[in-house]
Formats: C-alpha cells, sequence, structure tokens
C-alpha cells in the first residue's frame, strides 16, 4: 500500500508542481488513433529510444502488431531484438530494474499509463519532447519546460539539437520576481529539421497515446452502436407508452 501510494504521488507531482509554478502551455498534439503508418514509426521510435530504460510492460508485441497493421514476422524483425522474446512478451526493458536505481537513484518509471497519468494526455507528452533545453546546472546538462528539474536526459537530442531557453523576468504585486518562459533559440543542429522532429514527436506520442489505451478505438466504436440501440430504444418505449396510456381520461 505504501509503494501504490509513492507511485501515485510521484505521478502527480509534475501536474503539482506546473500549478505551482503557474500553468504552462501545451501545444496540441493533434495525433490520430487510427493513422497505422503513425503508429508503426511511432513504435519504432519508443523501441529504438526509450526501451533502453524504459519498460511498457502493460502492452504486447501481438497487439501492437494489431494495432499497427504489421505482420508477426515484421514486428519481431523491427521491435524484438532478443532471441528470447516471444510475439505474446511484454515490452519490458532489457535494463534491469536494480542497475537503474543504483545508476539514476531512483527506479525507472514505467511508461505505458503516462498518457493517461499527465494532465494534458498526448499533449503534455507532445509538448515535454520538445521542450528540452540547455541548462548547465542539471546533472545531465538540460532541463525541462514542462517537467522543470526533470532527471531524465534528453534522448531525442541527436535528432533535434539543442536549445536554449529564452525567460524574462516579471514582478509580481507583492513585490516577488518570477521567470517567465518566452521562447526557444536553437544553439546546435540536430539531424532532423524542426518540421522533421514535430513529425516525429508527433507519432512517439501517437504510441504511447494508443499504448495508454488500446481498446479506446474499439470503444468509441462500440459506444456508436449502444447510442443508436438507446435512442431506437427510446422510440419504441414512447411508443409504447402512448399506447398504454391512450385510454387513460
Amino acid at each position: 500500500m505504501k509503494k501504490l501510494i509513492s507511485i501515485i504521488l510521484l505521478s502527480v507531482m509534475p501536474v503539482m508542481g506546473m500549478a505551482a509554478g503557474g500553468a504552462v502551455h501545451l501545444d496540441a498534439a493533434d495525433i490520430d488513433l487510427a493513422d497505422q503508418e503513425s503508429l508503426q514509426r511511432g513504435a519504432k521510435y519508443f523501441v529504438n529510444y526509450c526501451m533502453g530504460c524504459h519498460s511498457a510492460k502493460y502492452v504486447r508485441y501481438e497487439k501492437v502488431a494489431e494495432a499497427a497493421g504489421l505482420t508477426e514476422e515484421e514486428v519481431k524483425e523491427n521491435f524484438m531484438f532478443t532471441d528470447n522474446k516471444k510475439i505474446g512478451s511484454q515490452m519490458i526493458s532489457a535494463m534491469d530494474p536494480a542497475d537503474a536505481s543504483r545508476w539514476f537513484g531512483t527506479a525507472i518509471p514505467d511508461l505505458t499509463l503516462t498518457a493517461r497519468l499527465k494532465h494534458g494526455g498526448g499533449d503534455w507528452i507532445y509538448t515535454y519532447l520538445k521542450s528540452f533545453y540547455v541548462d548547465d546546472s542539471r546533472p545531465t546538462g538540460v532541463n525541462n519546460i514542462v517537467f522543470p528539474d526533470v532527471g531524465m536526459p534528453h534522448v531525442l537530442a541527436e535528432l533535434q539539437g539543442l536549445q536554449k531557453a529564452n525567460f524574462k523576468v516579471e514582478t509580481d504585486e507583492a513585490g516577488h520576481e518570477h521567470k517567465t518562459f518566452e521562447s526557444f533559440e536553437q544553439v546546435q543542429a540536430g539531424s532532423m529539421t524542426a518540421e522533421e522532429y514535430d513529425v516525429m514527436v508527433r507519432d512517439l506520442t501517437n504510441f504511447m497515446v494508443w499504448a495508454s489505451e488500446p481498446m479506446k478505438l474499439e470503444r468509441q466504436r462500440l459506444g456508436i452502436y449502444v447510442m443508436i440501440f438507446l435512442a431506437i430504444f427510446f422510440v419504441l418505449a414512447y411508443m409504447l407508452k402512448k399506447e398504454y396510456w391512450k385510454d387513460v381520461h
């Protein structure tokens, strides 16, 4: 129970921090869970750049194949890099949890439900992945506008490059000074242009939102049928009510 409470508190700390420090604008991810090509690219980026440390243990490779329109062989060839994994295996990082705790000083969070835990969902992930900036005061050399003092390094820096954040200092009515973010300024180019990186982050976000609720599209599809059934049932019930009450004066 204590462990569960700790996980919940760690999950909401970033949101609490944002509330205390002022709201952060989140860019719209505009994802499309029905876009199988986007899910394919997003799964590839997740495996290549995220699974070195993080797991998505509530997702199995066979579900990725089903959602992204891939065959079992394509999933094994592109996403599964160890011989002992099967198509029904969970997406678990090769990093040992004990090693992760020793090296980073904390347990590495599983990312399966990130899109559901974070305030803003996919928009939070999308903005977060674009908001790393150079900060020499941090152990990793970077910080993040959306998640201040984040412990994770900028693993996508080779793609995005490096940017610095420009702040302005404002004074409130009580005379306290606050730094407010204004804009980013590119200081080192990456292998992708800004437009290419934006598409890549959107694909990765699309996959992470899907992973947090793989049955969302099916749930929405069934919801339409349920609403149609209820509408038809309402008409029949109303007609039956009129038939029963027609002789009542």
